[in-house]
C-alpha cells in the first residue's frame, strides 16, 4: 500500500530547498523580475541544479543523477511554487529531461548526463499549455534543417538545448537544437507572471540532431503527462503559502478594538 506521507528523508529534501529559497529568493526580491532591468537569478538555479543536484532527480544513478523519482520532484516542485521561485526546474529537470530519456537515443542519452550534472539546461519545445495528448509538432525537417514555429515556450531565456518535437516523414521525431544555432530566432512574449518568462520560437533551415530511438510519440507524451502532474505540486505548494499567510494573519488581525 502507498504511503501518501511524506518520508523522513523527502522532509529533509523539501527543508534543504525551502531554506535555499528563503536565503536566496525573498517574497521582496521578486518584484525586481518586473523591473525593466530583472535580476539575474541564473546563480539561484545553479545551486539548486548543480549544488543541491536537483536537476538529476529524475535521472538514472548510471547517468549521473539521483535515480529519485516523482514523489522528490514534486517536494521541490511544492518548495518552488510556494517560493513562487523563477528557476527553470519544470523545463529543464522534467519536460526535457523525461523526454529525453525515454527517447533513448545515445546523443539523448549524453545530454542527458549534462543536464543532470546542472552544466546544461534545457527546454521542451511545446507551447506551455500543451496538455498530455495534444498535437506538438509545429517544426518539420525540410532537409537541409529544421522550419517552424513554436510559441510560448517557457525558459527559453534560460535553456542551452531546445528539445523539439519534429513532424518527420514517418511520424514524429525529437530533435535537439542549441539555442544560438544560426537559423533560431527567439522572441521574448510580455506574461502576467515573469518567474516563468515565454518565448516565441522560430526555426528557418536550422540545424539538429535527431535524438530519439523512434519513441518520440511515448516520450513526448511522458514528459507532458510528468509535467502536468509536477505542475499541480506546484499549485499546491502556490495554495499552501497562501492558507498559512492567510491563517497567520487572522489570528493577529484585530478589527474595531
Amino acid at each position: 500500500m502507498t504511503d501518501l506521507l511524506y518520508s523522513d528523508t523527502e522532509e529533509a529534501l523539501r527543508d534543504s530547498v525551502r531554506r535555499l529559497f528563503a536565503d536566496r529568493c525573498p517574497p521582496e526580491t521578486l518584484n525586481s523580475a518586473y523591473d525593466s532591468a530583472p535580476q539575474d537569478f541564473s546563480g539561484l538555479w545553479r545551486t539548486l541544479a548543480a549544488d543541491l543536484g536537483m536537476a538529476g532527480l529524475l535521472v538514472p544513478e548510471q547517468l549521473g543523477g539521483a535515480g529519485a523519482g516523482p514523489r522528490e520532484a514534486a517536494v521541490v516542485m511544492e518548495e518552488i511554487g510556494r517560493a513562487v521561485a523563477p528557476v527553470p526546474f519544470l523545463s529543464s529537470a522534467v519536460l526535457a529531461t523525461v523526454a529525453l530519456l525515454e527517447a533513448a537515443g545515445s546523443e539523448a542519452t549524453d545530454t542527458v548526463k549534462q543536464l543532470a550534472a546542472g552544466s546544461l539546461t534545457a527546454t521542451l519545445a511545446v507551447p506551455l499549455s500543451t496538455a498530455p495528448g495534444d498535437s506538438v509538432a509545429g517544426v518539420s525537417d525540410t532537409g537541409d534543417g529544421l522550419t517552424g514555429r513554436v510559441t510560448s515556450v517557457a525558459d527559453t531565456s534560460h535553456a542551452d538545448v531546445l528539445v523539439v518535437p519534429v513532424a518527420g516523414p514517418n511520424g514524429l521525431e525529437l530533435h535537439t537544437v542549441s539555442r544560438d544555432t544560426p537559423g533560431v530566432q527567439v522572441s521574448d512574449v510580455v506574461t502576467l507572471d515573469m518567474t516563468r518568462p515565454l518565448a516565441n520560437i522560430e526555426f528557418s533551415h536550422a540545424a539538429s540532431s535527431r535524438v530519439d530511438n523512434a519513441s518520440a510519440e511515448a516520450a513526448v507524451a511522458a514528459a507532458l503527462q510528468t509535467g502536468a502532474a509536477l505542475l499541480a505540486s506546484e499549485q499546491l505548494g502556490i495554495a499552501q503559502w497562501c492558507f498559512d499567510t492567510t491563517l497567520a494573519y487572522t489570528k493577529q488581525r484585530k478589527q474595531f478594538g
